[in-house]
């Protein structure tokens, strides 16, 4: 039986109305992909501490979030199954800065679609697009 893995990502937006995108590095699994940055819910934690623990660890920077889960997508790869939440934050504090990513760039919702991303978060990008 696959490993089910919990997983919170932020949908991050600009003053602008950009969304940060964040590329998974050569190293990570599902490499070269493009995705909302997150990470995987601990033992005893909600989704909401979760997802500003790892905004802090991956890019530096704070967060506020809002309370409602924006998209929440079951996705089976090869190996494990994923269980992502997709939550619409904003930056409180700090510059988003990558540490685990090999790059981060703002994007229109609008141009979303002409990343190649990773496909757990493809039903939050298409929400996201149908949104306007």
């Amino acid at each position: 039986m696959k490993k089910l893995v919990k997983v919170v990502a932020a949908i991050i937006e600009n003053e602008q109305n950009e969304i940060l995108c964040a590329l998974r590095s050569p190293e990570m699994s599902i490499p070269n992909m493009w995705e909302f940055p997150g990470g995987k819910v601990e033992a005893n934690e909600d989704i909401y501490s979760a997802l500003v623990r790892e905004i802090d660890e991956e890019l530096g920077c704070e967060i506020e979030t809002l309370n409602e889960v924006f998209n929440d997508n079951t996705h089976e790869y090869e190996t494990f199954i994923i269980n992502l939440k997709s939550i619409k934050c904003k930056i409180v504090e700090g510059t988003p800065t990558p540490s685990e990513h090999s790059k981060l760039i703002w994007l229109k919702t609008d141009n979303l679609d002409s990343l190649k991303w990773a496909p757990a978060d493809i039903p939050a990008v298409e929400q996201l697009i149908n949104e306007k």
